[in-house]
């Protein structure tokens, strides 16, 4: 890979998983949205320091992918990392494994950037430093 990767620990709880013990399927936007919160703290910003700065990042779209169950008591791994990043818009990537490294699920995640009244605005410029080591660069032909 050509860019860095944030990673998340999570245990999954016995509240996330359903009665055939396996986290529920809509749970696992509850842990992307976790990750990305502890990205960002990461940077340097939390979503209250960025929402009293007037930028919010409501989601628009996601897909997700699920490749296996995980389960009660594990500790998953979420990778985190920028598919995309454009004047108002940003795309997360994300892969979620489980101890023994298999792949749980894959999903991404596209934000607009707005203020406060859900008005689309730039992204701000010393945000774009420090999200630009995390965004996968297309291959060089």
């Amino acid at each position: 890979m050509s860019h860095q990767t944030f990673a998340h620990t999570h245990r999954v709880t016995y509240a996330e998983c359903t009665m055939g013990n396996h986290v529920y399927y809509g749970r696992y936007l509850d842990l992307l949205e976790e990750a990305r919160g502890e990205f960002f703290r990461d940077l340097g910003l939390t979503f209250k320091q960025l929402h009293e700065g007037d930028t919010l990042f409501p989601v628009v779209e996601a897909r997700l992918r699920y490749k296996g169950a995980a389960r009660y008591d594990e500790v998953l791994r979420i990778e985190v990392w920028l598919r995309e990043m454009e004047r108002v818009r940003l795309e997360f990537s994300y892969r979620v494994l489980n101890e023994a490294e298999k792949l749980i699920f894959e999903a991404t995640t596209i934000h607009a950037c707005t203020n406060t009244r859900d008005q689309l605005k730039r992204l701000p410029e010393d945000l774009l430093v420090k999200l630009h080591p995390y965004l996968a660069l297309p291959i060089q032909k």
